[in-house]
C-alpha cells in the first residue's frame, strides 16, 4: 500500500475523531451550563417555580456542571487524540517507506555502493567487470594479493570474484553474482537480498573427497511474465543464453590457461603483466614472476591433458572462438541480437584476459573470425562504461 493511501486513511481516522469531539462540545448539556440564553425556561411538573434565565430561577447546577466538565475533557481527548493519532500514523508510514526505497534496487544501479574483490587477470572476476561495465553500474575494486589473500581474510569463502553491496551484503560465484544484479537490473521491484534468496547454495564432496560448492539456478534471470517477454521477445533466446553462459564457464575458461602459458616465454610475459597489475611486493613480484610462470607453465601441460586438448592447443582456442561466431550468426551483431545479453559478456569477459598475452591474444584474433564481433563489445561495454 503506499504512502499516499495510508495518508488518507490516517487523515480520515483524524477526521472522524475531530467530529466526535466537536460533537461532544456541541451538544446541549455543554450549552445549558456554558450559556444561560441559550437554555429555555422550563416549568416542571407539579411546580410553579421556573427554572431558567429569571430571577425566581437559579444560575447553576451541579449536574450540568459535572456533565459540562466531563464533556470538555472527553471532546479535547478526541481532538488531541486524533493529532496524535495522525502524527505517528504518518510518521511511521513514512520511515517505514522510506525504509523500503532504501532497500529497493534501481534499474540504474545508483543507489548501491558495489565492491569488487578479484585478481586482475582470473577470466571469471573479468565476466563480472565485463557486466558491470556495460550495464554502467559503478563500482570499487579490491586487487586480492593471490598468495596471502588478507583482502579478503574476513570472509569464509575464499575464492574470487566477490561482490560486496552496501558493505553489508556478500555475493559469491561470478555468474550468481551476474544472474542477481541483472535480475535487479530487469525487477525494480526485488530487493538483492530476496533475488539472492532464489540461487540457493549446495554443498557436496567430489571423488577426491574435497568438498565442492555449487548454487542451483545461478544460468537463470528471475523474472516471468512481462519481464521475462522485454528481456527474451525472441522464442528460444532464453535458452539460448544459458547454453552459451554455461560453455563459457565449462569449455572456454579451461582454455585460457593452456594458451597463456604455453611456453615459457609465454609465461614469464603473462607474469609480468600479473606482477605489475596485481598486488605484489617487490620481493613477492619478484617470486611471482619467476616461479609462478615455471609453476604456470608446467600446470597447463597438465590441463591440456585434463581437458583432452590438441597438442597445438591453438587450434583448441581458435575452433571454440568460431564456434562461438558460428551460433551468433550472420543476421545478429551480437547473441542477444542489437543489443549484447549475457553471453555476450560471459565471452567477452574470458576472452579478455587474454590481452596479458599478446602474443596468444592477436593468434586469436587473426586466426579465427571472432575479432569484428570483439571489436563490437568493447565498444558497447566502454561506451557504456563512460557514461557513468
Amino acid at each position: 500500500m503506499g504512502v499516499y493511501v495510508k495518508s488518507k486513511m490516517a487523515a480520515a481516522c483524524v477526521r472522524t475523531l475531530g467530529k466526535v469531539g466537536r460533537l461532544v462540545l456541541e451538544t446541549p448539556v455543554c450549552r445549558a451550563a456554558n450559556s444561560y440564553a441559550v437554555v429555555p425556561r422550563n416549568t416542571l411538573r407539579g411546580s410553579n417555580r421556573s427554572y431558567g434565565t429569571g430571577a425566581g430561577g437559579f444560575r447553576s447546577n451541579p449536574f450540568f456542571t459535572t456533565q459540562l466538565r466531563s464533556a470538555r475533557v472527553l471532546g479535547c481527548s478526541f481532538l488531541l487524540g486524533g493529532g496524535l493519532g495522525l502524527y505517528q500514523t504518518l510518521k511511521l508510514t513514512f520511515q517505514r517507506h522510506h525504509a523500503e526505497e532504501e532497500a529497493k534496487p534501481s534499474g540504474s544501479g545508483a543507489e548501491l555502493k558495489l565492491t569488487l574483490y578479484q585478481y586482475k587477470t582470473c577470466p571469471f572476476c573479468s565476466k563480472v567487470r565485463a557486466f558491470l561495465d556495460y550495464h554502467g553500474l559503478p563500482y570499487e575494486i579490491v586487487e586480492v594479493n593471490p598468495v596471502m589473500r588478507k583482502e579478503i581474510k574476513w570472509s569464509s569463502y575464499r575464492k574470487v570474484p566477490i561482490l560486496m553491496v552496501n558493505d553489508t551484503m556478500q555475493l559469491n560465484d561470478s555468474s550468481v553474482i551476474i544472474s542477481t544484479l541483472k535480475t535487479s537490473v530487469v525487477s525494480r521491484e526485488k530487493t538483492i537480498s530476496q533475488i539472492l534468496d532464489c540461487y540457493p547454495k549446495m554443498v557436496s564432496k567430489n571423488d577426491s573427497g574435497k568438498e565442492v560448492v555449487e548454487y542451483n539456478n545461478k544460468y537463470w534471470i528471475m523474472v516471468s511474465g512481462g519481464e521475462e517477454e522485454k528481456l527474451y521477445p525472441d522464442k528460444g533466446a532464453r535458452k539460448e543464453e544459458i547454453k552459451w553462459r554455461k560453455w563459457a564457464d565449462d569449455w572456454l575458461v579451461h582454455l585460457i590457461s593452456p594458451n597463456v602459458y604455453r611456453t615459457p616465454s609465454e609465461a614469464l610475459t603473462s607474469f609480468d603483466y600479473i606482477v605489475r597489475e596485481g598486488k605484489f611486493g617487490t620481493f613477492e613480484g619478484f617470486f611471482a614472476k619467476y616461479a609462478g610462470a615455471a609453476a604456470m607453465w608446467l600446470i597447463s601441460k597438465r590441463l591440456k591433458s585434463r581437458h583432452n586438448l590438441q597438442n597445438d592447443v591453438r587450434q583448441d582456442l581458435y575452433k571454440a572462438a568460431n564456434d562461438w561466431v558460428a551460433a551468433i550468426g550472420k543476421e545478429r551483431k551480437f547473441m542477444g541480437g542489437e543489443e549484447p545479453n549475457l553471453a555476450d559478456l560471459a565471452v567477452f569477459g574470458v576472452l579478455g584476459v587474454m590481452e596479458c598475452s599478446p602474443l596468444a591474444f592477436n593468434d586469436m584474433m587473426e586466426n579465427s573470425k571472432i575479432k569484428p564481433w570483439y571489436k563490437r563489445m568493447e565498444k558497447a561495454t566502454h561506451h557504456n562504461k563512460a557514461q557513468h
